[in-house]
């Protein structure tokens, strides 16, 4: 169905290919993965099966590709539309119309579909993917992960032989990931699509993957494969590989459910080491030690429960924080010179008056819709809370009403003791600073440096302090290039050195994994370690629940506007079917929720006394 014949595609001004000696057929009803770190040419690839390159965005491949026996060199993506589906990264940049039942049926006008036919698919699309609700909603008022499921609905009430894929389920919530694959799945089935999909949350998709195409490194040759054979030599990987290779598990199992059947004598292993010497399985990240789950169901006039204890404890002395990490160190050295704390403490973030965030009772309303009610949360110094729910839940609202931008209908939100939707942005900019779910938001400059001096301006900071972030985060990347040629991940850490030149005491991210691989997910990681470690409080809106289970003190889940669940991370997540890591669901009912607890605790019990 597809055909590279030895293709390489080189872009202007580039130094070298950007894809190279790609030289393989993938065959006609199967599900193939692209797989690889960032920066390898996984985009470039997907883009000359669809005609994307080099029609759209020049350079010059070489070599052939074929889809259907059609060249993409001599059919632009208009006339291979009958043929190729596919979905970008950026499902807005998709939407040709404003309402989503338009947005289904718009592919099928182009081709000139009977009106019947149209319907019928329509209906079709709505059912398959739970969008039935949201049929006459404009596509701006949707959540991120709404406006994913529609993107994907659009090419398929075409019905196209080929469907490709790049991050298809970066934005959706981990049912909503399910529903979506269950989907391609039955369509490689029961139709016959061939699916082409890259995808960096391994840890969703590879269980379905007939194929795993694996782009090893920039300029190297790609291996195709059976998924078990690739990712036993893949550089990347979903944590129950990694917990195979540590367990010294063969075959690699690459489900849930495999891993299960081979779990029996790890547990077993967990179980005496954390016996002789005793440990918590799942230590809170450094920070504020969190009390008890509580859930709620919601429902008219009723609270939902909240953790308890949210202070720190005797137990902090067991978890004690780590030093600050080289990003926090930097932001401590760029901070104009204030008397430390009593007792020589380091100094922390910019100070402020009250909490981090308090919300109480919190209301909000978008129009006729009420998309929060009584929400009460506080968020100490040092704490990292994760809010994690279904696409829209209110996770994003929660954010802007943190950060200003949305107004509360009932109660109050005071961050550093203002009112942040009454208080003028220059006062807040110390206070608070949120990354969007689409860090493109907050770059509007023709360059780095350009981007850079606005934020020292914006922030009253010294000349220079941005820059120096953006090196410790992008060690590679000029001054000159504009933030538009940056890669999802940089573009992302960008935009957070720009908010961390304000130094603000509450950090704010929406999806902030979005578009990473592994590598630059660790090193998010990393960074947000330190943050917390050096007196931020962070609260990140978040579908991934590898993050979440890394970083999170708390977790919070919101559905249909309410909390429903506030308790410390492991409690939380390890008791949700949805939300629990991979680690988790393999050693339940054990408390163990990454890779690295495991190697660590196993590595403990191993050392002589």
């Amino acid at each position: 169905m597809i055909r590279f014949e030895q293709v390489s595609v080189t872009y202007d001004g580039a130094t070298g290919p950007s894809l190279q000696g790609v030289d393989l057929v993938i065959p006609e009803g199967e599900l193939t993965l692209l797989v690889g770190p960032s920066g390898v040419g996984k985009s470039t690839l997907l883009g000359a099966v669809s005609g994307l390159v080099p029609h759209f965005t020049g350079g010059t491949l070489r070599g052939r590709v074929t889809v259907a026996g059609r060249d993409t060199r001599t059919h632009k993506p208009r006339e291979l539309a009958d043929v190729v589906g596919t979905v970008g990264q950026d499902p807005l940049a998709h939407f040709v119309t404003d309402v989503v039942e338009d947005e289904l049926a718009y592919g099928m006008e182009s081709l000139g579909l009977a009106p019947a036919v149209m319907r019928r698919r329509v209906e079709e699309t709505l059912d398959l993917l739970g969008l039935n609700e949201l049929r006459d909603r404009p596509i701006a008022t949707l959540s991120g992960g709404q406006q994913q499921r529609v993107a994907i609905g659009s090419v398929l009430t075409t019905h196209p032989k080929v469907l490709v894929l790049d991050e298809p389920t970066s934005a959706l919530d981990p049912a909503a990931a399910e529903e979506v694959l269950a989907v391609l799945q039955r369509l490689v089935h029961d139709l016959g699509t061939t699916v082409l999909m890259a995808e960096h949350r391994l840890e969703r998709v590879v269980q379905y993957a007939d194929r795993v195409l694996l782009l090893p490194a920039p300029g190297a040759a790609p291996l195709l494969g059976a998924p078990s054979e690739v990712m036993a030599v893949s550089p990347v990987h979903p944590p129950v590989v990694s917990l195979g290779r540590v367990a010294g598990w063969s075959p690699l199992p690459l489900s849930v459910r495999d891993a299960r059947r081979l779990a029996a004598p790890l547990r077993t292993r967990l179980a005496s080491a954390t016996a002789s010497a005793p440990v918590n399985p799942a230590p809170l990240p450094s920070g504020p030690v969190c009390g008890t789950a509580s859930w709620a169901l919601p429902g008219p006039g009723r609270s939902p429960g909240f953790g308890k204890g949210r202070g720190g404890d005797s137990s902090a002395q067991r978890h004690p924080a780590p030093r600050p990490g080289p990003l926090a160190r930097l932001l401590r050295r760029a901070e104009p010179s204030r008397p430390a704390p009593a007792g020589g403490a380091p100094a922390g973030p910019a100070p402020a008056g009250g909490a981090p965030a308090e919300v109480r009772d919190l209301g909000v309303r978008r129009g006729r819709r009420e998309v929060l009610r009584g929400i009460t949360l506080t968020v100490t110094p040092g704490e990292t809370v994760a809010l994690m729910g279904r696409n829209g839940a209110g996770k994003s609202t929660l954010l802007s009403a943190l950060v200003g931008t949305v107004p509360p209908a009932t109660g109050e939100v005071s961050v550093g003791g203002l009112a942040p939707h009454r208080t003028p942005p220059p006062e807040m900019v110390r206070r608070v600073g949120l990354v969007p779910q689409e860090p493109r938001d907050l770059l509007y400059a023709d360059t780095v440096a350009a981007e850079c001096a606005a934020a020292d301006s914006d922030a009253g900071a010294a000349p220079g302090t941005c820059r120096e972030l953006v090196t410790s985060l992008l060690p590679d990347v000029p001054d000159d290039v504009h933030p538009r040629d940056l890669s999802e991940g940089q573009r992302l850490a960008l935009a957070l050195a720009l908010v961390l030149t304000g130094r603000p005491a509450l950090l704010l991210l929406d999806e902030p994994t979005r578009g990473l691989d592994y590598a630059a997910k660790a090193r998010l990681i990393e960074i947000l370690r330190g943050l917390a470690a050096d007196g931020h409080a962070i609260v990140l809106a978040t579908h991934d629940v590898e993050l979440a289970a890394e970083v999170a003190h708390r977790v919070l889940i919101l559905a249909g506007g309410e909390i429903v669940a506030d308790g410390p991370t492991a409690e939380v997540v390890v008791s949700s079917p949805a939300f629990a890591p991979q680690v988790a669901k393999v050693l339940a009912p054990g408390h163990w929720l990454t890779v690295t607890q495991v190697a660590e605790a196993l590595a403990a019990a191993e050392a002589p006394a």
